[in-house]
């Protein structure tokens, strides 16, 4: 069977042709899902899609009309998809539950440690031969506090590293993780973690109840020389309260892997356009403020898991098996994932 891959990075062609090979055909597309591109699938049973597809219900009913049945979706986020709209055309629908926290989490910290020691600045100034220190000045994290907004697998590998660098620990979640506890970390209300933490990071999943989960009374909430960094869901920071927090000159930095408008931006070359997103160009002034495209979870292990996970997601659709992945079985869809 030849299977249509939409949104497949360069750096993810040779994982997805190796993983695929002597199980089905892959048809590797760079381009990305949605309303206009969404007939290239014509024919196609099976369709991979990339996180930042659209397939809102009528891209999903013109998959479904050229004889699509079966979604495998390479990314643990699934709020791009209408679960709904799928099981009422029939379809069955698969994401990749989990891969390697450590990416993610990794990734994180490299945000955090960037904007607090000003690598981004240091870097360009060094480029221009300008080797001044004025305005560089970072704070040692050792003693200080760190708040874990959602302690799933990426909250605990970055709750590790935090114990590593001897901080103090705070931890929100729906349920506490043993793992965190036994690290030290005490669980706290939202808004004693936000008034308390010196370094904030969002490992929550983006759902109704989380959605600017981080608004402008949890920024007000934070301490001036806070940090915050997100990783997870562009939806769960409300942009504009936090440009309004950054022009009144609070927070010592910001690192945003993700942004919730990011749509039709991310993994795209937009160097030659006008950018009309007013809210990304004026959060892009900010010095302290750095802001990358959604590539946390992009290394060697954790691309080969989510890849090799999608090729066991297609194998069970076509053997009728179900597993942990499936968000909607041929029309059925699982009360967890409504």
């Amino acid at each position: 069977m030849e299977i249509v891959a939409f949104g497949v990075q360069a750096d993810e062609r040779p994982f997805l042709e190796r993983a695929f090979a002597g199980h089905h055909q892959i048809r590797g597309l760079d381009v990305f899902l949605n309303r206009d591109t969404a007939p290239i699938a014509h024919g196609y049973e099976i369709v991979s899609t990339h996180v930042d597809a659209d397939l809102s219900a009528d891209v999903l009913q013109t998959l479904a009309a050229g004889g699509t049945k079966m979604i495998a979706q390479r990314s643990t986020g699934f709020n791009n998809i209408d679960l709904e709209a799928a099981a009422d055309l029939g379809m069955s629908v698969a994401r990749v539950a989990a891969y390697s926290p450590y990416s993610v989490a990794e990734f994180a910290w490299a945000l955090a440690l960037a904007v607090d020691r000003r690598l981004i600045r240091a870097g360009h100034r060094t480029r221009n031969f300008d080797f001044r220190l004025d305005g560089l000045m970072g704070r040692d994290l050792h003693g200080r506090t760190a708040g874990v907004l959602g302690t799933g697998r990426i909250g605990e590998a970055f709750t590790r590293i935090a114990h590593g660098f001897g901080m103090n620990l705070l931890g929100w979640d729906i349920a506490e993780n043993p793992r965190c506890v036994g690290l030290g970390m005490k669980y706290v209300a939202p808004e004693r973690l936000f008034a308390e933490a010196d370094l904030i990071t969002l490992h929550l999943p983006l759902v109704p109840a989380t959605r600017h989960f981080v608004d402008a009374a949890a920024l007000a909430a934070m301490k001036d020389d806070a940090i915050l960094i997100n990783s997870s869901r562009g939806g769960l920071v409300d942009t504009a309260a936090l440009v309004d927090t950054l022009k009144a000159g609070r927070l010592t930095g910001v690192g945003l892997d993700v942004y919730e408008e990011e749509a039709g931006l991310f993994s795209f070359d937009k160097s030659l356009d006008v950018i009309d997103d007013d809210t990304l160009a004026r959060l892009m002034t900010f010095g302290n403020v750095l802001v990358t495209a959604h590539q946390a979870y992009f290394t060697e292990e954790a691309v080969g898991q989510i890849i090799e996970a999608t090729v066991a997601n297609v194998e069970d659709y076509l053997t009728g098996r179900t597993n942990e992945n499936m968000l909607v079985t041929r029309g059925q869809l699982p009360a967890a994932a409504r």
